[in-house]
C-alpha cells in the first residue's frame, strides 16, 4: 500500500509553466509505475504521463514536447514539469502509483491546475 500527496497546482496564464510534485509514503524504488492522470470537467480521467521502475516514460500525445515527468527514488517523489500550458490543460491532476503490473492503482487526492488569462 502507498499514500500519495500532491502539490503544486494553481492558476497560470496560457504559455506559462507549473511543476507538480507527488510524495509517496514509502520507498518507490520497486514500484512498477508512477505518474499522473488528469480529469477535466465533464470528461473522463486520462493518462498524462507515467514513469516505470525500469526507466521507461510514456506521455499522452496532447502533452508530448511540453510536459516532462521525473521520478526521484531517493526522495520518493514523482514530478511533472508542465511548460507551454494551454487552456485545455485545465483539470484536476491526480498522482498514481501501481506497485506491480498486476496491482490496482493508488491515487492521490488531486490538485487543480487552471490555465486562463
Amino acid at each position: 500500500q502507498v499514500q500519495l500527496v500532491e502539490n503544486g497546482g494553481g492558476l497560470v496564464q496560457p504559455g506559462g509553466s507549473l511543476r507538480l510534485s507527488c510524495a509517496a509514503s514509502r520507498n518507490i524504488f520497486s514500484i512498477y509505475a508512477m505518474g499522473w492522470y488528469r480529469q477535466a470537467p465533464g470528461k473522463q480521467r486520462e493518462l498524462v504521463a507515467l514513469a516505470t521502475s525500469g526507466g521507461t516514460t510514456n506521455y499522452a500525445d496532447s502533452v508530448k514536447g511540453r510536459f516532462t515527468i521525473s521520478r526521484d527514488n531517493a526522495k520518493n517523489t514523482v514530478d511533472l514539469q508542465m511548460d507551454g500550458l494551454k487552456p485545455e490543460d485545465t483539470a484536476v491532476y491526480y498522482c498514481f502509483a501501481r506497485v506491480s503490473i498486476f496491482d490496482m492503482n493508488y491515487w492521490g487526492e488531486g490538485t487543480l491546475v487552471t490555465v486562463s488569462s
